[in-house]
């Protein structure tokens, strides 16, 4: 090859090579606010490459300077995903923020904010506050998909939340459902969780507030997956490094059980799979929550002030019909336990909030000389609309079944003294389909 061609291919190279490290790192997705205390909050964001990435932020409407958070880095080893620290903020105030990559801040079509606690305790009533639900996200990958008609759809649900502004959105499980050629790798599932967080439609409502988070079968595994399921570790790896959950764990270690409060509202987030039996096993215990997390629920809920204790799973818990992945069916025992603690403890304020099932429905069920149990079950987001069978509408409120894609809302208001949840289902368009009221002071023993 004549010289001058061969310094031609060099410069060429060079000149690429150049280009292409000088190209600027992307946010892919995100950012999102996470778990949100009074003086600190977590934000997550994804990367398209290794960058160092930081969060300059401060007050909204303030002229101070920018303060900076400690850098963290993005690698592939977890998809290019960090969790950022941001600390010695002030309780009750909305700041703005940017993102840096490698000192560089990143352009937002969207406004960037998160917000802290207030500090209303001993202080004055508590203030309202608004938060979405739902569970089961399909996000459709054709070439994986099963053959036939799409899976997933009416992605516009996304935008219809983000709408609606509440202040934060509880993810309720089968956030991503993992395919057959997902969910026996790490890389795998790592893969398959950031097709879906990357869904340009979602990214205004990751964005626009905060988000917890726990799980059920499709996002931790196989289709009724239980304990057995080897990668079980690997998929909680996964699941924290998409989800910015408060560092916490009541269950001796494992599972992706969480606890927040918002304002005077506590959420105790369970783990339905990572403890459990085996479905159709006939000896020996049968759990769905596991001995540990079934006392840590009971000792949480008894020491709680909150004026709503909303607990948080995967699948149904009131549902009393002995069929498929029914708590009645899967361990009648644990599920009868930890209903009458919850009646022996005399623990007010409780109520259930689930999902899994395809439709949303609100079961109550009445106790004699208690208070009533709510369980309201809000899905499917994106994923293919179902049916409840036959023998499951024992504590069903009339009018709230709802057999298409949908998202749920809760707004709680009102003085300290009289507070109350009223539930709110929107269809996939943000249209509302089903309004109920719950109030605390008809939550407690004798009421």
């Amino acid at each position: 090859m004549p010289f001058r061609t061969v310094l031609l291919c060099c410069v060429l190279w060079l000149a690429g090579a150049l280009g292409q490290s000088a190209a600027a790192q992307q946010v892919v997705a995100g950012p999102m606010p996470g778990h949100s205390a009074m003086r600190a909050v977590q934000v997550w964001l994804q990367t398209d490459r290794s960058a160092e990435a930081r969060l300059a932020f401060r007050p909204v409407g303030s002229d101070d300077e920018y303060r900076v958070t400690e850098p963290v880095r993005t690698d592939a080893g977890t998809a290019f995903t960090a969790e950022i620290d941001v600390t010695g903020l002030e309780p009750g105030t909305e700041y703005e923020y940017r993102v840096l990559l490698d000192g560089t801040a990143q352009e937002s079509e969207l406004a960037l904010r998160f917000q802290t606690q207030p500090l209303w305790q001993w202080r004055e009533s508590p203030p309202d506050f608004s938060f979405a639900l739902g569970s089961c996200s399909y996000v459709n990958q054709p070439e994986y998909d099963r053959p036939g008609r799409p899976y997933g759809g009416d992605y516009q649900i996304y935008d219809a939340i983000a709408e609606a502004e509440p202040d934060f959105m509880l993810w309720m499980g089968d956030n991503f459902y993992y395919r057959e050629v997902d969910w026996d790798s790490r890389w795998g599932m790592y893969q398959r969780v950031s097709h879906s967080r990357q869904l340009p439609e979602m990214q205004r409502l990751l964005t626009g507030m905060h988000h917890f988070g726990t799980w059920d079968d499709h996002d931790f595994g196989p289709n009724n997956s239980d304990r057995s399921y080897a990668l079980r570790d690997t998929a909680k790896e996964v699941f924290d490094a998409f989800f910015p959950n408060p560092p916490f764990s009541g269950a001796g270690g494992g599972g992706v059980m969480s606890y927040f409060e918002w304002h005077d509202a506590g959420f105790f987030l369970l783990d339905n799979r990572y403890f459990r039996s085996a479905n159709d096993r006939v000896t020996g215990e049968r759990t769905v929550l596991g001995r540990a997390q079934a006392e840590w629920l009971i000792d949480a809920l008894q020491k709680s002030n909150a004026t709503f204790k909303f607990v948080v799973m995967g699948g149904q818990f009131i549902n009393s019909a002995e069929l498929f992945e029914n708590y009645a069916h899967l361990a009648p025992g644990e599920r009868r336990e930890i209903l009458d603690r919850i009646a022996a403890e005399d623990i007010p304020g409780v109520v259930f909030l689930t999902g899994d099932r395809h439709h949303s429905v609100l079961l109550k069920m009445d106790r004699r000389g208690e208070y009533p149990l709510y369980d309201w079950t809000v899905s499917p987001l994106t994923a293919g609309p179902g049916t409840p069978h036959d023998g499951e509408g024992q504590y069903r409120v009339e009018g709230s079944l709802f057999t298409e894609r949908n998202f749920g809302r809760v707004e709680v208001t009102g003085p300290r003294d009289d507070r109350v949840a009223t539930l709110i289902l929107h269809d996939s368009n943000g249209v509302e389909r089903f309004r109920y009221e719950i109030r605390a002071n008809d939550l407690r023993a004798g009421s």
